[in-house]
């Protein structure tokens, strides 16, 4: 890869060059991964010890009851992971009837756990070190304790705010009847407890065993349906990728149920709209790929949905070139619009990437979706349970609607770049809910097309489409800029510097080089990039 070192955005750090590197939102989940990698594991073991420390150093994101998804280069191939849960067997539509949508919170938002059984499967097909070796850190920060870094530090208190009555949420994460400060040690001894037992059984205990009975027991409690049987039956998916080309190479996402679709069919649209006259932050530019990333949405939250229920629509259809092309033709140069779905032809989070030495790169994420998920906290466990089962649709006819043993959509999504010559690219996420695809495209485009280096894309001004005209901008992004957008009819919120923390998500970056590979982490985390 070759990129600029210009400093051109404002920034506390500059773009990380090694062999061997591990970037992600926390820097003691980063020295995890880190720690692995200087004890003869992979890329893959390093991926996931930083995976495994992150719900004890950054519970606001993810837990030990979140989803996951992975996309992995092992030297030769390129392989797709999705490792997301399924509804529980007992529900259906009639089981939610009079309401609007699925609960965001509590017992009824949540779905199988995937995150520890992502850990299993890429463990056994790619990893080094032994399963329980990865372990080693996170156990450590959870017994002896850590200190709470800033940014963290403050989305904890937002979410202790609204869900402190949530069952177990409490015990777990207000000790003394509040959230920890900036700089507080925490100690989490249920949660070593928890990582000792799912090290020591290779998950089992998650899904058959203890842990999984104490998570049933704490649904019947409440009345929730998930159940022994759900656990016991989750299974992960070896599902490959799918992927758009753009110039020299092709950006590749995680299959549906994920969101990964519309950044390609965004990318696909821009294909035709000839963007490459402009430079990165021109109002032009940001207004054809605000454009095209509305159309994708449009499309997106109208046919996507669970792979096997998408029957009518299907992936091939959204990423028609000829389709693509048509949607791109809607765009006016001059004017902001609010689009519609089209009509194909029938036929939040934390993210980690590593990469080693011997070519392998790994691009995962694992969430709890809302900030802390569903709230609910099995006691005695400082298991916090995601509330994916929110993204389901109570639409009737939609593909999306729910139903027992069903995928929701889900929001998460790892990405990465490979060349038209077979080889990889850059290993990359941000991730922040809605802002995920959005960010996957501008991160592509600042990368590949602008040849920006991994930290000046992650510092660089973002937009993110809210809904409507509706369109969200950091206010770095200059008034001459902002007035340029706004004249062209989108209705443009400057979000002040301490919303830019959290609206406008993480980038985690590692790209290939000649001499190993350059890393950038997003200034917006408390993380950074490590390597040797």
């Amino acid at each position: 890869m070759k990129f600029t070192t210009e400093g051109l955005y404002a920034s506390r750090r500059s773009p990380v060059l090694a062999r061997n590197i591990v970037s992600t939102s926390q820097p003691l989940a980063a020295q995890a991964g880190l720690r692995m990698l200087a004890q003869g594991g992979n890329a893959a073991d390093a991926a996931l010890a930083a995976a495994i420390a992150l719900p004890v150093v950054e519970p606001t994101g993810n837990g030990l009851g979140s989803d996951a998804y992975a996309i992995i280069w092992d030297g030769k191939e390129l392989h797709g992971l999705n490792a997301s849960g399924r509804a529980p067997a007992a529900w259906s539509p009639e089981r939610f009837a009079g309401q609007d949508h699925i609960p965001q919170r509590g017992w009824e938002s949540v779905t199988v756990p995937g995150a520890v059984s992502a850990w299993r499967a890429i463990s056994d097909k790619f990893g080094k070190l032994p399963f329980e070796k990865l372990f080693e850190p996170a156990i450590e920060y959870a017994s002896r304790g850590f200190a709470v870094s800033p940014i963290i530090a403050q989305l904890w208190a937002n979410g202790a705010k609204v869900l402190h009555d949530k069952p177990g949420f409490a015990e777990a994460f207000m000790p003394g009847g509040r959230p920890p400060k900036a700089g507080e040690l925490f100690v989490n001894p249920a949660m070593a407890e928890s990582l000792r037992d799912i090290a020591q059984t290779g998950g089992d205990s998650f899904y058959k065993g203890r842990l999984a009975k104490k998570i049933a027991d704490f649904a019947r409690e409440h009345g929730a349906a998930l159940n022994e049987e759900d656990l016991a039956n989750h299974t992960v998916d070896w599902c490959g990728t799918i992927s758009q080309e753009y110039g020299d190479v092709a950006l590749h996402e995680i299959p549906p149920n994920g969101q990964g679709i519309s950044a390609l069919m965004a990318l696909g649209i821009l294909r035709h709209c000839k963007i490459d006259q402009y430079g990165p932050d021109d109002p032009e530019v940001l207004h054809l790929e605000i454009e095209a990333m509305k159309l994708a949405f449009a499309d997106l939250h109208t046919y996507v949905a669970d792979l096997d229920h998408m029957r009518d629509v299907t992936v091939e259809h959204l990423l028609s070139d000829k389709y693509l092309a048509s949607r791109a033709a809607l765009i006016d140069p001059a004017r902001a619009q609010d689009f519609k779905a089209g009509a194909p032809e029938h036929g939040g989070t934390v993210y980690v990437t590593a990469a080693d030495e011997s070519g392998m790169m790994v691009s995962f994420i694992q969430s709890n979706y809302l900030g802390f998920g569903s709230g609910v906290v099995v006691p005695g466990t400082s298991i916090s349970l995601q509330n994916r089962g929110y993204g389901f649709s109570l639409k009737p006819g939609h593909p999306n609607l729910v139903a027992g043993g069903k995928r929701p959509f889900q929001t998460i999504i790892p990405a990465f770049l490979m060349g038209k010559d077979g080889n990889p690219v850059m290993s990359f996420g941000v991730m922040g809910g809605p802002m995920q695809a959005q960010g996957h495209l501008q991160m592509t485009l600042r990368t590949q097309l602008w040849g920006q280096d991994p930290q000046t894309a992650a510092d660089a001004p973002r937009w993110q489409a809210i809904s409507g005209l509706d369109v969200a901008v950091e206010h770095v992004l200059g008034d001459d800029t902002i007035n340029a957008l706004r004249a062209k009819g989108h209705n443009i919120l400057v979000e002040t510097p301490d919303q830019t923390n959290f609206g406008f998500g993480g980038a985690q970056l590692i790209a290939k080089t000649e001499a190993g590979y350059v890393a950038g982490s997003d200034s917006r985390k408390d993380g950074c990039a490590v390597g040797f």
